[in-house]
């Protein structure tokens, strides 16, 4: 990695402002987590941080509070969890800038949580005095936060202009060591997997990973837009009519790279438990919802031989079963692949899950629009940032 590893920092008596993903689930209210993984995430680079003597502020946003505090939106329960998790004391603080906060900037082996950046809508706008005002607090700064990366704000961005290193925490390293690996240089034969609704919303990571995969598979719902493009039979399934041109060039492009579904699972109505049939060629008035066993054997055989696999989206409705076959299948194939395995992108990630292959994949990235961006080669704003080795 060409940016400052936390590893590279000297900790030791320092005040280090650490950018975590405590975007969390919340229950009706917001006093109650109802998913504690990201949280779960950020231990290593914490505890790491402590153990090499140094003091904790930590920061992060939580869901969309429009610049104004919002006490659903608070980070308290997130400050409760961590000091359970932690087995230490979290302090929580009631702002992320101003008096009160600096009043309890924590000492060498103390934790403090900032309250949720967003509550300023200067974050958003990554406002320069707002940036000096966090950058004021520290010694160091990590950015440990891939899902947020995207993102060009005040904490993930803008303040590191005012602090002297600012480096990876090892999630952050993690992520970009896997996805580098994918996107430049990878064992291969590597095979990349891309599912989803829309083609345009994978235009830049078809034509970015066409260049360095040996295989594209492709399923969802963009599968039809292809589809038809080539002039098959695609019924009532979802087409983006308006990108037919450039999945046709997109196919031009690739050759025989990008492989298509060969059969289709296809009812008359989206329903759970309605009447479903395999096709080949899709009737009139039928709608796709799945790729077919066919296709999923086809797409098995592609993966079982890869050393590389990077999959980004669901190949149907895997949300109602039983149109989550095709997903269901192809997890089941590339935790069997023995290849190094990248998984990005918050369906996928449920998909996985949901065929109880979560422990057989090498990678399952922690930012579904980071690693989206990342795949497409778009620079991150908060990797851009960081300090250079």
């Amino acid at each position: 990695m060409s940016k400052l590893s936390i590893r590279d920092l000297d900790l030791k008596g320092k005040r280090v402002f650490i950018r975590v993903d405590f975007n969390v689930p919340l229950a009706a209210g917001g006093q109650e987590i109802t998913s504690d993984k990201r949280i779960k995430a950020s231990l290593p680079t914490i505890r790491y941080a402590l153990e090499q003597g140094a003091g904790l502020i930590l920061a992060s946003h939580l869901g969309r509070p429009k610049g104004k505090p919002n006490p659903e939106m608070s980070l308290k329960p997130a400050a409760k969890r961590l000091e359970e998790l932690l087995g230490k004391p979290v302090k929580m603080a009631p702002d992320c800038i101003g008096p009160q906060v600096e009043a309890m900037l924590p000492k060498p082996g103390e934790v403090l949580l900032l309250e949720n950046l967003r509550f300023h809508p200067e974050e958003e706008k990554n406002d320069p005095e707002f940036s000096r005002k966090l950058a004021a607090f520290c010694d160091l700064y990590v950015n440990d936060a891939f899902g947020s990366a995207h993102r060009a704000h005040a904490s993930t961005a803008g303040m590191i202009a005012f602090v002297p290193q600012a480096a990876a925490g090892l999630l952050m390293e993690q992520e970009l060591r896997y996805l580098t690996l994918a996107t430049t240089n990878p064992p291969r034969p590597c095979v990349a997997i891309l599912g989803g609704a829309k083609v345009s919303d994978k235009i830049e990571v078809i034509s970015n990973l066409g260049k360095v995969v040996d295989k594209l598979l492709i399923g969802g719902a963009m599968a039809y837009t292809f589809l038809k493009s080539q002039g098959q039979p695609v019924g009532r399934s979802l087409v983006e009519d308006d990108k037919l041109d450039l999945a046709k060039s997109l196919l031009d492009q690739l050759g025989g790279k990008l492989l298509l579904p060969v059969d289709h699972v296809v009812v008359a109505e989206i329903q759970e438990g309605g009447t479903n049939e395999v096709v080949e060629n899709i009737p009139d008035g039928k709608i796709g919802v799945d790729i077919g066993p066919r296709t999923v054997d086809l797409y098995a055989a592609e993966v079982a031989q890869a050393k590389t696999v990077i999959w980004n989206g669901p190949m149907g409705i895997f949300e109602k079963p039983p149109f989550d076959r095709g997903t269901v299948g192809v997890a089941k194939a590339v935790a069997s692949s023995g290849a190094t395995s990248i998984v990005g992108g918050g369906d996928s990630e449920k998909a996985i899950k949901s065929a109880g292959v979560a422990d057989r994949i090498s990678h399952i990235s922690t930012g579904g629009g980071a690693s989206l961006e990342f795949l497409s080669g778009i620079t991150l704003p908060g990797v851009a940032a960081l300090t250079e080795k």
